[in-house]
C-alpha cells in the first residue's frame, strides 16, 4: 500500500486475513511467556545457527528461552525497551515542513557523529522542532532512504524494489498513520505480517488488546491517547535508512533503522510542546514461498528494538505518556544520560529502565 493508503495487492488474502483475526480472537492460551518486559534481550546466537533440514517449513509457537528472547524455527522475534525520562522544552502527517534551517540530505550510511545542537529556544505550537536538530529532516515517509533494488536470494530486481517499497509502507502504517498514531488498531500494518508466525500474531493481539509490562504495543506501533495529548502540527519528522541482504534459505532480510519525532502538547489545551522521540530497529524476511509457509505480500518479523524518549517511564499503558510541566525532569531516572538524536551505534540489547535524555 501507499503512503496514502490505497491498498497496490501487498495485503494478505480476504480469507486468509479473515481466519487470521478469527483464530487470534480466541485466546492466547498457547501465547509465549516472554522475558521480562524491561529487561528483554536479542538472542543473536540464533542466527548463526544452521537452517533446518526440511526445505519447508512453517513458523512455531515461540519457546521460552532464559533471558535470550524468543526462538522461532530458528529465527528470533526479540524486544528491547529504553524509556527516557526527558526534561520537556527544549499527529503529525505525512508531510509538511519545518522552515528552520538548511535540510539535511538523506541518510544513505550510520552516521560518524551525533547532529549538533541547534540555535532556537523552546519548542512552540507555530514551531514544534524549534531547537531539536529534527528541524531539518525531512517530514514522513521522505526521511526513510530507500536503497536502490538488485536481484537477491530468491527475489528479482523488481520483486526486491516492491519488497523495498513494502517495508517502507509498514513503518509508514505503524508509526505515521494519523488514526493509528491516535489509538486506533493498525490493521494495514498487520496486513503485511505473515499471519502463519503464531507468536508474533498472539504478541500483537494481546498487546492491543490488553498491553501490559509483557505485551508492550509501544514495540511494534506509536500510539497516543487523545485524551492526554494532542498533535503539535501536522508533521512528524524521520531521519533512518533501509537496507537489505540475502537471508537465510535465500529470503530477502530488509533492516529498518528509522528515528521518528513527535511533537505533542496537552489534550486539555495550553501551548505547551514536548517533542517523543522514537527509534526502532526493525529487521523483516520476505521468504520464498517454496521453502517457507507465508502469504503473498507479506513478511516475517525477525527483530525488534526501540528507544523512547518521553513516551512515559515504566509505561503499560499501550500509548506513549509524554511528561508535560516539567514532570520529566522528576522521572527518578535509573541511572545514565542518552541523546536520543544521536544514531552512531546500534540500539544497544538488553538495556530497560530509564535514564535522563541530554535534550528533546
Amino acid at each position: 500500500m501507499t503512503a496514502g493508503g490505497e491498498k497496490d495487492g501487498s495485503s494478505v488474502p480476504d480469507e486468509v486475513w479473515a481466519e487470521f483475526l478469527r483464530t487470534s480472537a480466541e485466546g492466547g492460551a498457547d501465547a509465549p511467556k516472554e522475558p521480562s518486559a524491561r529487561a528483554r534481550e536479542v538472542a543473536g546466537g540464533l542466527r548463526d545457527r544452521p537452517a533446518e533440514p526440511t526445505a519447508w517449513r512453517a513458523y512455531t509457537p515461540a519457546r521460552p528461552r532464559r533471558g535470550k528472547g524468543w526462538y522461532v524455527a530458528g529465527l528470533v522475534a526479540s524486544l528491547v525497551l529504553l524509556v527516557v525520562a526527558v526534561d520537556p522544552g527544549g499527529f503529525i502527517g505525512w508531510s509538511g515542513g519545518d522552515a528552520d534551517g538548511t535540510p539535511l540530505a538523506q541518510e544513505s550510511a550510520r552516521p560518524e557523529q551525533a547532529p549538533p545542537a541547534e540555535p532556537g529556544g523552546r519548542a512552540t505550537l507555530d514551531e514544534p522542532f524549534r531547537g531539536s536538530p529534527a528541524a531539518r529532516w525531512a517530514d514522513g515517509t521522505a526521511g526513510i532512504t530507500v536503497p536502490a533494488a538488485r536481484a537477491t536470494g530468491w527475489m528479482s530486481r523488481a520483486e526486491v524494489e516492491r519488497a523495498l517499497a513494502r517495508t517502507r509502507d509498514f513503518l509508514a502504517t505503524s508509526n505515521l498513520d494519523p488514526a493509528v498514531r491516535r489509538g486506533a488498531r493498525p490493521e494495514r500494518a498487520i496486513a503485511l505480517m505473515n499471519p502463519h508466525q503464531k507468536d508474533v500474531r498472539t504478541f500483537v493481539t494481546t498487546s492491543l488488546r490488553t498491553p501490559d509490562a509483557d505485551h508492550d504495543p509501544l514495540l511494534l506501533f506509536s500510539r497516543f491517547d487523545p485524551a492526554q495529548a494532542r498533535p503539535a502540527g501536522d508533521v512528524v519528522k524521520t531521519r533512518g535508512r533501509l537496507s537489505y541482504r540475502e537471508g537465510r534459505l535465500g529470503a530477502l532480510e530488509v533492516t529498518a533503522d528509522v528515528t521518528y519525532v513527535y511533537p505533542v502538547a496537552p489534550a486539555g489545551g495550553g501551548d505547551e510542546v514536548v517533542r517523543v522521540i522514537v527509534r526502532r530497529e526493525t529487521v523483516v524476511s520476505w521468504d520464498d514461498p517454496a521453502k517457507v509457509i507465508t502469504e503473498k505480500g507479506t513478511f516475517s518479523l525477525l527483530s525488534y528494538k526501540t528507544d523512547m524518549t518521553n513516551g512515559g517511564c515504566d509505561n503499560t499503558t499501550g500509548s506513549f505518556r509524554p511528561e508535560f510541566g516539567g514532570g520529566g525532569a522528576d522521572a527518578a531516572p535509573s541511572g545514565g544520560t542518552v541523546d536520543p538524536y544521536d544514531r552512531t551505534a546500534p540500539i544497544t540489547e538488553g538495556q530497560g529502565g530509564c535514564a535522563t535524555a541530554t535534550r528533546s
